[in-house]
């Protein structure tokens, strides 16, 4: 129960709750930070961790003498980020045989052409939608797990996953940490974390109406 209130602290309430745990935690933050950002890329369950609006607020603090080092933050968040992306691809690689396996009643659930179509899928699209992906949130959790199952070549993968990790984190901590001292951003934080939020998960939005319109 515990952790849930912090989860919804973290997502209502970011910068706040990072100043506690900097209060108490002091330079163990820098740890702290990257589990969350670990978790978010790594655990395919854990897609609703709020990735975006904790490497802004994170770049924010840095810029207000609050002992957050960008220099630091920056690299340290970016090994999260791709780390965290490629246990989830070897989870999926694992996982993608042990899937065509399985049987109900005789039946299996998951099909060898489906997972061809994965397979192609990413050979053909892969090296955009994992750069893209990585500013969408749960589609950047997902995509790893999915490029595994469809085994996309890792050597391609992990260039790709590289390059979009470095974007995603450089872009919106220094966001933060450029914005974060202008009053107007200072006075209105919470609906500009929102607004990311909104941002962020306004594609799987667009694309789902537009699958519904189609039918």
């Amino acid at each position: 129960m515990d952790f849930i209130y912090f989860l919804l602290e973290l997502l209502t309430n970011t910068k706040d709750v990072l100043l506690e745990l900097f209060q108490t935690y002091g330079t163990l933050i820098y740890g702290i930070l990257f589990l969350i950002i670990f978790v978010e890329t790594g655990l395919v369950l854990m897609p609703f961790l709020p990735g975006d609006s904790l490497l802004f607020t994170a770049g924010l603090m840095c810029s207000l003498d609050s002992g957050l080092s960008i220099y630091v933050l920056i690299p340290l968040l970016i090994v999260a980020a791709v780390l965290g992306d490629n246990i989830n691809y070897a989870v999926g690689r694992f996982a993608s045989d042990r899937m065509l396996a399985v049987r109900v009643k005789g039946k299996q659930v998951v099909k060898q052409e489906w997972m061809d179509q994965v397979h192609n899928y990413f050979e053909k699209y892969g090296t955009k939608t994992i750069i893209i992906a990585r500013f969408m949130p749960i589609v950047r959790t997902i995509t790893p797990f999915v490029s595994g199952v469809g085994k996309m070549n890792y050597k391609i993968f992990l260039p790709y996953d590289i390059l979009g990790g470095v974007l995603w984190v450089v872009s919106i901590t220094l966001a933060g940490y450029f914005l974060g001292r202008l009053p107007f951003v200072e006075d209105n934080l919470e609906k500009i974390i929102l607004g990311i939020v909104l941002v962020s998960v306004s594609p799987m939005i667009i694309k789902a109406i537009q699958i519904k319109f189609k039918k």
